[in-house]
């Protein structure tokens, strides 16, 4: 038998490593293409207190990438200093640490990218005679001709590791990164303007939309975020303002029609400073889970402002990882934020602005009173449907919560009437965004006339997300799931985890309508399901929900379920499709949709309603032309 141990290796003696291979280390972790290097110079201009930042690149940063400012300059006696490796004027203590408020602070950034290029530092403070160049390869340092700000240049990125650069894309690529890496700071920025310049021609530019000195404001932001991703994003999004003690989070979230295919639209800042978070992206998905369609990816851009001493900047080179103190605190936040902004109807979108047309009053016909009309949502009006019936909603019921009250003289309506509506007035009243139905399409569609033009309403959609949020209300207020009792349980072995936590979140199995309980030291019975998933598979149901509870919170577990469970009740009890309904019932479904929350999407995330202006109508008819 041959011997086949290797040999052991020479012992080699503990050293300290070279100063240069120090810095090309960091570099590593620090700068990984060109996107990298205008990232960390534009941090250091924006600290700068820079009002212009102007980029320009030649072969997508591969051979050149130059960043001008006119922030406050570099004195001549510090230029040389700014190269050395954790030098910073950001921070002094253990304090300063903790408590960031500065784009950059590590103090590496510029001597990793002095040990991979060749690199030039150009800056002159205010009252300085005349600027100054220091050549970070040779040390050389003198007078040159230049404004107050500071010009860095690197030059042939990675020259002296030709292996890192065989990694780089090609030019286009890195370019695309370059733009998209000062993007992200345009965008939390809206005070400074941001210019892009490659191979002598302007690429990208966003003007500043402040004045200097005048104060932030939502309106320059909303500028902004035009400027930069589109107006299309702004006109299909909400505004997000939202306070919670120490936390703010403003911005906008893009409306779930609006959702694209890939992430290529979401952005976070904390602090002014772009992140990229489990905890801010897992809340993000949570107020869109119950709106959003499939695996569509929301647009939004959301700002959240937090005590520095409460989060962690400092977990990575990068710094585009954050580590928050509370990380549920800040979940909550940011989900509740979203999830208010969501939840506004968007009917009113579709009624006409006040003032901006002036009707006759012999040609607008009287509509009905509006204090006859109850007001409530169906889930406090509707009280008599029980919720433990698997029917969320009769359609007899559509006219009776939006039948007008009776006249106080008037004699009592006979027991079996469920309609008594007056004469239908020939237009809808100014203040019914969905305005009035006008017939039934196929079963299946509501035609209605507004002010702006057509509205077309998927009726089984719209009463689906109308029942649906009846029922959590009704969830809310304390109401229970109804369960079944399984006549033979259904067991199933279990590992060690799923048994300890049957045993642990009982309360939360209960009030999903679930009984699972121990069968034996390896097996769990299901003994009870929610009544409307008696026909499904009782195993697993019981295995997801587990899961689930053993890997997050349990009120948010419980939460999710809870809503897949009643959008299943909701979508048995909504009216089904091929059902006529009278012109007093279509007319009591847009009244409910415009009062309940989130009714532009069903249950599945699609659409309820369409609008057609009467300008797309007669383009249509090619009117006008």
């Amino acid at each position: 038998m041959n011997d086949t141990t290797p040999a052991p290796l020479p012992r080699r003696p503990i050293r300290e490593l070279p100063d240069e291979l120090i810095s090309q280390i960091a570099a590593g972790e620090v700068i990984e293409r060109p996107a990298a290097v205008v990232r960390e110079l534009v941090d250091n201009a924006l600290d700068a207190g820079a009002r212009q930042i102007t980029v320009r690149l030649l072969a997508g940063g591969v051979r050149l990438v130059s960043v001008e400012d006119d922030g406050c300059g570099i004195p001549q006696g510090e230029l040389a200093v700014a190269l050395r490796r954790h030098a910073t004027s950001k921070i002094a203590s253990l304090h300063d640490l903790e408590s960031v408020a500065t784009m950059g602070f590590r103090g590496e950034a510029l001597a990793a990218i002095a040990s991979v290029s060749e690199t030039a530092l150009l800056s002159r403070p205010a009252g300085q005679a005349s600027a100054f160049l220091l050549d970070a390869r040779s040390g050389e340092l003198r007078p040159a001709a230049r404004g107050t700000g500071t010009t860095i240049e690197v030059k042939e990125l990675f020259f002296s590791t030709p292996a890192r650069r065989k990694f780089l894309k090609s030019d286009a690529t890195e370019l695309a990164h370059c733009t998209e890496a000062v993007r992200r700071h345009a965008l939390a920025r809206p005070d400074v303007g941001f210019a892009i310049w490659h191979e002598g021609r302007l690429v990208q530019q966003w003007r500043a939309c402040l004045a200097p000195g005048q104060a932030p404001s939502t309106e320059a932001l909303a500028q902004r975020l035009a400027d930069v991703l589109g107006e299309e994003f702004v006109a299909q999004s909400v505004a997000v303002q939202y306070r919670a003690g120490p936390l703010t989070v403003t911005g906008r979230a893009g409306l779930p029609d609006a959702a694209r295919a890939r992430a290529d639209q979401q952005y976070c800042y904390v602090n002014g400073r772009y992140v990229r978070d489990k905890v801010l992206q897992h809340a993000v998905r949570s107020a869109y889970e119950d709106v959003l369609h499939g695996h569509k990816q929301p647009c939004y851009a959301l700002y959240l402002e937090i005590d520095p001493l409460r989060v962690d900047v400092n977990v990575r080179p990068t710094k585009i990882e954050v580590r928050f103190r509370d990380s549920r605190e800040v979940h909550q936040a940011v989900f509740h934020a979203l999830d208010q902004a969501l939840a506004a109807p968007r009917t009113a979108q579709a009624a006409p602005a006040v003032a901006t047309q002036t009707i006759a009053a012999s040609a607008q016909p009287e509509p009905f009173p509006e204090q006859k009309y109850s007001q409530m949502p169906i889930w406090q009006a509707q009280a008599a449907i029980k919720f433990e019936s698997p029917v969320g909603h009769k359609v007899s019921d559509l006219g009776a919560l939006w039948t007008p009250a009776p006249p106080s003289t008037a004699a009592e309506p006979a027991a079996g009437a469920t309609l008594a509506v007056p004469p239908t007035p020939a237009a809808a009243p100014p203040h019914w965004p969905l305005g009035r139905a006008l017939a039934q399409l196929h079963g299946v569609y509501v035609l209605a006339q507004n002010a702006q033009g057509l509205v077309l309403v998927d009726m089984h959609a719209a009463h689906e997300r109308i029942v649906y949020e009846r029922l959590k209300a009704q969830l809310d207020q304390g109401a229970r799931i109804a369960s079944q009792p399984l006549l033979i349980p259904a067991t199933f072995a279990a590992t060690p985890e799923e048994l300890a936590c049957a045993q642990e979140q009982g309360p939360a199995l209960e009030q999903l309508g679930l009984e699972v309980t121990p069968f034996s030291p390896k097996t769990l019975a299901v003994r009870a399901v929610p009544s409307a998933l008696v026909q499904g598979d009782a195993v697993a149901l019981a295995r997801s929900v587990l899961a689930d509870l053993a890997s997050h919170d349990a009120s948010r577990v419980v939460q999710r379920a809870r809503n897949e469970i009643l959008a299943t009740m909701a979508c048995h009890g909504a009216v089904r499709a091929n059902r006529q309904l009278s012109l007093p019932e279509m007319d009591a479904l847009l009244r409910q949709m415009e009062a309940t929350e989130r009714a532009d999407q069903c249950n599945h995330g699609r659409p309820t309603w369409r609008q057609l202006s009467m300008k797309e109508l007669d383009a249509l008819f090619l009117r006008g032309r």
